[in-house]
């Protein structure tokens, strides 16, 4: 895993959202699960289903970044268009009914800074890889 910025920034960025997932519902008791406004986890707004999405991603991320270069870099290059889109979408989505994940300015920011390392790693790196190193094998 240390040979493979995929591998490392998959596993890495998949416990992360699987951590801030969990600790979302620390802070999300009584909230609507498609409450347009939650409370903050730090500076970024959450709510349930805002929490299982993160828990979702933080599996897809740390499961294929624990699995094999071509998966990590798959999913990296998935959940950074993902985010990509949100990100985008997010300003637009700020102070309306359609904000069903709660997003706000900072998860808008994260998002957008996710997305951009995501896809830069999962697009550029990784990309010369003998059968061996694919499946993890030095």
């Amino acid at each position: 895993m240390r040979t493979s910025p995929n591998r490392l920034i998959a596993t890495v960025f998949g416990a992360v959202y699987l951590l801030v997932g969990l600790l979302g519902f620390a802070v999300t008791s009584g909230v609507g699960f498609f409450a347009t406004e939650g409370p903050l986890l730090i500076i970024f707004a959450v709510n349930p289903l805002h929490n299982v999405i993160h828990l979702a991603i933080g599996a897809a991320l740390l499961l294929a970044g624990l699995k094999s270069v071509p998966a990590a870099r798959s999913v990296n290059t998935a959940v950074g268009g993902v985010y990509l889109l949100v990100g985008i979408l997010g300003l637009f989505l700020l102070n309306t009914s359609l904000n069903i994940i709660a997003l706000n300015g900072a998860d808008n920011v994260l998002h957008l800074a996710s997305a951009v390392l995501l896809l830069g790693v999962g697009l550029s790196q990784d990309k010369a890889l003998t059968p061996r190193t694919a499946a993890g094998v030095r």
